[in-house]
């Protein structure tokens, strides 16, 4: 009981806090790992060993990668600032580990043309749509039929990483298809409103301040599920969006079939926009406003992967 009171703590207070359902799962399954580590040990009577003792265990005995122990600590670091709101010094001091610098995975535009047109769909709009707009995937997935501005050719996304909001371009190409799309989301939301549904989740508190907003067709996804699901917020049934899942394998299916030998990934499309449109002569500040990147630092790593190609510099053999 006194875990589950933990546990239940710990969600309350990451909702008050608006993150996301995913990092809500992901810090409660690290806190448990935590807690049965130590053989069920309250976390209020653990300190700085037990914690450099789990960290130690997952990059040695299960040998996770700097981003998974990274987020374990941060997960641990919540729990005791925000939730048993224990002060210790020795948080501040807790090492993280040090991310590999990699260059992102990039394919020319004749590679990324075989790539979408094998993919079939809702799948292949959501996978064009990635690759025209520079969305991450769960962007695409989240969005809202407001967010879509025809006249003006431009898409709206909210919330994205680090919680703001920003604009990219619509391509022209999309237009068509996505009217399509909407068309038949429109159907489906008709459906659900006649069954007694349509209620969409709102984020923050806004289902309280609008009662009504959740089933206007503006607040809807634009790929919504097949199916209606248990909302695991609040208990209510409701249709979510797309599961990114079935879009990720068919992007990698697709590769694996064009015979591409590169780890290709749906975030691989939002790599190829930014290195394409570089290429074509766009500045690099409208490309971070694009891609909504607070420092300039981490959009350069494009810049990095023109400038190290093949054509960079010619070989002493040549």
């Amino acid at each position: 009981m006194a875990r589950s009171r933990l546990l239940d703590e710990v969600r309350q207070a990451m909702r008050v806090r608006h993150y996301s359902i995913r990092t809500e799962q992901a810090y409660i399954q690290w806190i448990k790992r935590y807690i049965y580590f130590h053989n069920k040990k309250h976390p209020a009577e653990m300190g700085a060993e037990e914690l450099s003792a789990f960290l130690t265990h997952l990059a040695v005995n299960k040998n996770v990668t700097a981003s998974t122990q990274n987020q374990a600590l941060s997960a641990l670091l919540f729990l005791y600032k925000q939730v048993l709101g224990i002060e210790l010094p020795w948080l501040n001091d807790v090492i993280r580990a040090k991310r590999p610098s990699r260059l992102p995975v990039v394919l020319p535009k004749e590679q990324v043309i075989q790539v979408l047109g094998g993919i079939k769909g809702t799948n292949a709009l959501i996978a064009r749509l990635l690759y025209g707009t520079g969305m991450r995937l769960m962007e695409a997935m989240r969005l809202r039929v407001q967010d879509i501005d025809f006249d003006y050719r431009q898409i709206t996304v909210r919330l994205g990483k680090g919680g703001k909001d920003r604009v990219t371009m619509l391509p022209d190409t999309l237009i068509e298809p996505i009217q399509a799309q909407l068309a038949d989301a429109q159907g489906i939301h008709q459906m659900d409103l006649k069954e007694g549904f349509g209620c969409i989740y709102l984020p923050y508190a806004l289902a309280k301040k609008y009662p009504n907003a959740c089933r206007e067709w503006r607040w809807q996804y634009v790929f919504p599920s097949i199916k209606r699901s248990r909302d695991p917020h609040d208990g209510m049934i409701r249709r979510h969006h797309l599961d990114e899942k079935n879009v990720q394998r068919a992007v990698r299916e697709s590769a694996r079939r064009c015979g591409i030998l590169k780890r290709v990934t749906p975030h691989t499309l939002r790599h190829c926009f930014a290195t394409h449109l570089l290429e074509s002569g766009v500045d690099i500040r409208t490309l971070q406003e694009l891609l909504g990147h607070q420092d300039i630092k981490t959009t350069q790593i494009y810049t990095h992967v023109i400038n190290k190609g093949a054509n960079a510099v010619r070989s002493p053999l040549d």
